[in-house]
């Protein structure tokens, strides 16, 4: 394992994050597993669920800034987000920083280095953050044998396309920001979060070099959504009122702000 791969936590008694599930048994997974829902939809008994789990490796705590993995680090596992928000990014010659993505809990980090064998960006902790760390090679030897888990892979790196797909995209300013808040609110949903309170981890300045914009154009976009009373922020905290609203401009090509 390189030095700056993700490791396990120096004091294993220390009181557990409470923002991350019990296990409950050793042949059960935390309700924020990404492949929690592959298999229980599969139906798997319990010896198949059992060559799973012996694959995970719990690590962390992380701490905000920490580093997970570097760019050309040897790459030998993905990681599951277990707790916190995770920043991944990469930087040009200069030392400027682009913004690839913001992992949330149940999210998988590393995809992107299946090919090459070597991790081809950086990710950093925003926040507390506890991973579930899988062998990949021996995942994806499992992954023959289980069907449900081999989909949810290929489902992984689906979505990981789709979002390259929207940040390629010529989209104005106002649609950018509006498709990323109902983004955030649909990912913290499906992990039984609040789809209309949302707490990022990240600073405006990330969020907007995520979305390939200026800082100042971020800034104006959410001001006019506060003052039109579409979405109300509290610090780090953004509350949805209209998500009707936001999905309306989510759709439009033609939307305000051309940043």
């Amino acid at each position: 394992m390189p030095p700056s791969s993700p490791r396990r936590s120096a004091n294993p008694s220390a009181t557990p994050n409470p923002a991350a599930a019990d296990d409950g048994d050793a042949l059960r997974f935390c309700s924020t597993c990404a492949f929690s829902d592959a298999c229980t939809a599969q139906g798997y008994d319990k010896s198949a669920l059992a060559e799973l789990h012996v694959l995970v490796d719990h690590v962390g705590p992380f701490h905000a800034g920490d580093t997970l993995f570097r760019v050309g680090d040897a790459f030998d596992a993905i990681a599951a987000v277990r707790a916190g928000m995770v920043k991944t990014f990469v930087e040009d010659s200069q030392g400027n920083e682009q913004v690839l993505g913001f992992s949330l809990p149940g999210e998988v980090i590393g995809l992107n280095a299946i090919h090459g064998a070597r991790y081809p960006c950086n990710a950093v902790a925003l926040d507390t953050v506890y991973l579930c760390r899988f062998s990949f090679p021996k995942m994806s030897v499992l992954a023959t044998r289980m069907p449900g888990l081999q989909a949810r892979l290929f489902s992984l790196l689906s979505a990981e396309i789709g979002k390259a797909a929207l940040l390629g995209a010529n989209h104005r300013a106002d649609t950018r920001v509006a498709a990323f808040l109902l983004d955030l609110s649909e990912r913290y949903a499906r992990r039984g979060f609040s789809a209309t309170r949302l707490n990022l981890g990240m600073t405006r300045v990330e969020i907007a070099n995520y979305l390939r914009m200026a800082p100042e154009t971020a800034s104006r976009v959410l001001r006019r959504l506060i003052d039109e009373g579409v979405i109300a922020v509290n610090q780090r905290e953004i509350q949805l009122l209209q998500p009707q609203r936001l999905a309306a401009l989510a759709s439009s090509a033609e939307a305000g702000d051309a940043g």
